[in-house]
């Protein structure tokens, strides 16, 4: 109860102090550059020491994000057979409802971690001041709690997700012919003939020129059209790229 309650504590005092306009981008990798800035928790017991700014600077980089069925995720790794089962059922019953995928490479890559002897406000202009001359984008500068830091930067990677599908991913493949709206108005995908999403079909097919180019490993195409289910419709092109000519 006690860690509860100081995980509440830290969202509830998490402060974006800059926030990026840019979102996550619908067709390339994106990268958030964040600066985390907490007062240093020993100032609790020696103020004197203060003021200081404890700052934790990084780098967060999301892979572009996937659209996705239930069908998909019922081939996905990772998941119980009782959630796979409860996933059948879901595809069963809405086999066209569209979900996306963040795909994060959350290894909070450090660039550094040091001290300002200044307080969290004066410390915040220091930094935008140096982002102006950078020219840096995507950048989040956020206040949080020094001991449960990355609690805050999880709070601002979560509100920038959902902002990214709803103002950006969504309003995209809507306007690609990736999705449409059903009569209860769920976003759902679109198909083509053979009843693959054309997202996914458009993504295949580059994933063949990748493979054939040398730039993907073609387990990572297998992988990918086992989980839509199609390998039988693509087998003689996929074993077309290990023939000689």
């Amino acid at each position: 109860m006690e860690e509860r309650n100081s995980i509440k504590f830290a969202l509830e005092n998490t402060e974006i102090l800059y926030e990026p306009a840019e979102l996550l981008s619908t067709s390339k990798k994106t990268t958030l550059h964040y600066f985390v800035l907490a007062e240093p928790y020993y100032l609790e017991e020696f103020p004197e020491e203060g003021p200081e700014t404890k700052v934790r600077e990084g780098e967060i980089t999301w892979e572009k994000p996937k659209l996705l069925t239930p069908e998909y995720l019922v081939n996905m790794e990772g998941f119980s057979v009782e959630a796979k089962n409860a996933m059948q059922i879901l595809a069963h019953q809405q086999p066209d409802l569209a979900g996306l995928m963040y795909k994060m490479n959350y290894k909070k890559k450090y660039i550094r971690t040091f001290t300002i002897s200044k307080d969290i406000q004066s410390a915040r202009a220091r930094i935008e001041a140096d982002l102006k001359k950078d020219e840096t984008t995507l950048t989040v500068i956020i206040k949080g709690i020094d001991e449960l830091w990355d609690v805050s930067l999880l709070k601002f990677i979560q509100k920038l997700m959902v902002k990214s599908a709803y103002k950006s991913q969504m309003p995209d493949y809507e306007e690609q012919g990736f999705l449409s709206t059903d009569e209860q108005g769920y976003s759902v995908v679109t198909r083509n003939l053979e009843g693959l999403p054309i997202a996914a079909s458009e993504e295949i097919e580059d994933m063949f020129v990748k493979v054939k180019s040398g730039d993907l490993d073609p387990s990572r195409l297998q992988q990918e059209l086992d989980r839509w289910g199609v390998f039988k419709t693509y087998q003689d092109r996929f074993f077309d790229l290990f023939r000689e000519d």
